[in-house]
């Protein structure tokens, strides 16, 4: 999943995108353009290239909600630097409970040390993760976001041992003395 805010402090919600990844084949992303309560600041708009205009006619986030909880409905939620978008979210949640949460910065991290740079955008040059997306995808909006973490994700889960070592976790132990 993937947030593009208005940049404002605390960020508002302008753009949502989510996409499943069930047993790592990645499906049909759903996304929605937001109109954000207070505008969208000037150095926003140069990131993701989102204007006021855009979102003018907009549903709000109440009137979308339902539909992002249903798409937020799974057993885990990855996202690159996970705080940020998990920031919003719950925000604009109120009492919603992420599942788990994997963030593919810090299993980039650590899972493939010695890459020089952990940007999404260096990730994405580093491993081809924008090969055949549309070409009416681009960088900093939340469709090509999500899709490319969830590119990133499934390379990351296939490096990783178990899924102890994705979540950064010892692997458990084996009792010598059980009978099997």
């Amino acid at each position: 999943m993937d947030v593009e805010g208005n940049g404002q402090q605390p960020p508002d919600l302008v753009e949502l995108a989510a996409v499943p990844v069930i047993n790592g084949l990645i499906g049909k992303p759903v996304s929605w353009l937001v109109k954000p309560e207070t505008p969208i600041k000037h150095f926003a708009t140069r990131i993701h290239g989102l204007t006021n205009k855009d979102v003018a006619d907009c549903p709000s986030f109440e009137d979308i909600t339902a539909d992002v909880l249903a798409a937020l409905d799974a057993d885990a939620l990855v996202a690159h630097n996970a705080h940020v978008d998990l920031g919003v979210l719950t925000r604009k949640l109120t009492g919603w409970e992420p599942p788990e949460v994997f963030d593919t910065l810090k299993l980039a991290r650590r899972l493939m040390p010695g890459l020089g740079g952990y940007r999404l955008g260096n990730l994405v040059e580093a491993f081809s993760l924008a090969e055949g997306l549309p070409e009416d995808l681009n960088p900093h909006r939340a469709t090509y976001d999500a899709l490319v973490a969830a590119r990133l994700f499934v390379l990351v889960a296939t490096k990783a041992h178990s899924l102890e070592e994705l979540r950064g976790q010892p692997p458990e132990k084996v009792d010598e003395n059980a009978l099997f």
